[in-house]
């Protein structure tokens, strides 16, 4: 490992982790389930079809790759928290700041992918009121996924900026306290 560089498999993994997540977020939104309502001749009812519901699958495929990088990362960076510390100055304030932003953008696609993966597999089944005007097809709303996406899109970014600067900010550490015994400046008394 070079100094402050980090490890380019962990960055490498990272990366693919989070596209493929991101391919994942965009297949889902591209397979959308959709509904057409329907009549049932012999009771009178109308009832929903809906087509394949693989985006449910997706969008959950999506959710566990992109916690697969974000675990992987919080791994090998021991959660910042414990470890080797971290050396004052600005390289430990953009890994703080990298580092929460990274967390605000994880939730968030999570969120976006487990919401969607939820609401895509809720279907409305039956409609017992004869001729019913109203009745509509419950279907994901478009962008759930793509806001997913581009949230899993930052996260890889702002992890890989937090890998970066951690990793220079613990080189720094370790390069101060192996430097040559320092005096204080005091002298034996004799």
């Amino acid at each position: 490992m070079g100094e402050g560089k980090g490890s380019t498999l962990v960055h490498l993994i990272v990366i693919v982790l989070c596209l493929v997540a991101f391919g994942f977020s965009i297949a889902a939104e591209r397979r959308r389930s959709t509904g057409t309502i329907h009549k049932d001749e012999h009771s009178n009812s109308t009832y929903c079809v809906y087509k394949s519901d693989v985006a449910t699958g997706y969008g959950v495929g999506s959710f566990l790759f992109l916690l697969s990088g974000q675990s992987l990362l919080m791994a090998v960076t021991k959660c910042m928290c414990f470890g080797r510390p971290l050396a004052p100055g600005g390289d430990r304030a953009w890994t703080i700041i990298y580092f929460a932003s990274s967390w605000m953008t994880f939730l968030v696609a999570e969120a976006c992918l487990v919401a969607g993966a939820k609401n895509n597999a809720y279907h409305t089944k039956y409609r017992d009121v004869i001729n019913a005007q109203d009745f509509s097809c419950e279907t994901l709303r478009r962008g759930v996924f793509i806001a997913g996406a581009v949230f899993v899109i930052a996260t890889m970014i702002l992890n890989v900026y937090y890998y970066m600067y951690f990793t220079r900010a613990t080189s720094q550490a370790a390069g101060k306290t192996k430097r040559a015994s320092s005096t204080v400046g005091m002298s034996s008394y004799a």
